[in-house]
């Protein structure tokens, strides 16, 4: 045996098996990424948004809905649901909300992100209005409401009876600073 072809042909192996690696970084893994994102919720894959409800509940069904929120050590705020959980009629639309303040000494932007538990249960949950859609600006001491609007899509597996909507926000470092904002304008999409 030649040493000089074998290192050439474990080269050509080897080149061969980076570029398969390469191939399936860039072409295999976004889908199944995707994918699993969606079966778990995480990144809020999976999630619905709707513009408006149902008019009317489709069915008679109750499912409870327990409201859970943090926020991250990097954001000084104080963030919590107004109710622990409630008793949602499915296709019924609903509203929950949640109070925060900022505890810092200057205007500062939160983003929040939302959950959905257990992840099967992320698909039929609707939401149609969401503080969570925008960066949310409060100034030095400032508390706000913020309502959560949505409904539980009727074609939930029955299995389901009690979900979570979770909330966690985080310092939103790419909104504009508080310096000279108005009231009105303290919402960045």
């Amino acid at each position: 045996m030649n040493p000089h072809s074998d290192n050439k042909r474990l080269l050509r192996r080897l080149l061969l098996v980076a570029a398969g690696m390469f191939a399936f970084g860039v072409f295999g893994m976004p889908p199944l990424y995707d994918r699993f994102c969606e079966i778990t919720g995480i990144g809020q894959a999976g999630i619905r948004v709707e513009e408006t409800a149902p008019a009317m509940p489709a069915e008679d069904r109750l499912v409870k809905v327990r409201f859970d929120a943090t926020t991250n050590s990097a954001l000084n705020w104080h963030f919590q649901p107004t109710v622990s959980s409630m008793n949602v009629q499915v296709g019924m639309p609903s509203e929950a909300s949640y109070l925060v303040e900022n505890l810092e000494p200057s205007g500062v932007y939160g983003r929040a992100v939302y959950n959905v538990t257990p992840p099967s249960a992320g698909l039929y949950f609707v939401k149609t209005e969401c503080f969570c859609f925008t960066s949310q600006g409060l100034d030095a001491g400032e508390q706000k409401t913020m309502p959560v609007r949505f409904y539980i899509d009727p074609d939930l597996p029955d299995d389901i009876q009690e979900l979570t909507l979770s909330y966690t926000f985080f310092l939103d470092q790419d909104s504009p600073g508080m310096a000279g904002l108005s009231p009105d304008k303290k919402q960045v999409n």
